[in-house]
């Protein structure tokens, strides 16, 4: 049983690798959504931007962003960032872990050791 916590991301991703193999190491049970396979709603991405900001949510950094045409990267606010994460998931920094109480976005084991003890 997962103990209510979900690990949104995508299978093959190496920061999500280094995630997974994080938890397993701790046995923390969790449920994994690949959101790249199974796709992510519009009311989820916009649930977690309640949570945190959509900026830490859209992975800039990443290549699907930068190969963007310079009009779709430009004036990006909340909605426009929404559309970009439901139309191209991998563009949704990862992982995303929901504890029922919080949100993680990203991976390092410090982040993971400070929630998960």
């Amino acid at each position: 049983m997962s103990d209510g916590v979900t690990v949104y991301g995508i299978k093959a991703c190496d920061t999500m690798k280094k995630a997974r193999t994080w938890l397993e190491d701790r046995g923390v049970a969790y449920a994994f959504h690949d959101y790249k396979a199974v796709g992510v709603d519009r009311a989820t991405l916009e649930a977690w931007a309640d949570r945190v900001d959509w900026k830490v949510l859209l992975n800039t950094a990443g290549t699907t962003f930068r190969k963007l045409p310079d009009a779709d990267k430009a004036d990006i606010d909340r909605a426009k960032a929404i559309g970009l994460m439901l139309a191209q998931p991998s563009m949704i920094k990862r992982p995303v872990v929901d504890l029922g109480d919080r949100l993680l976005v990203g991976f390092t084991p410090e982040i993971f050791a400070a929630a998960f003890g």
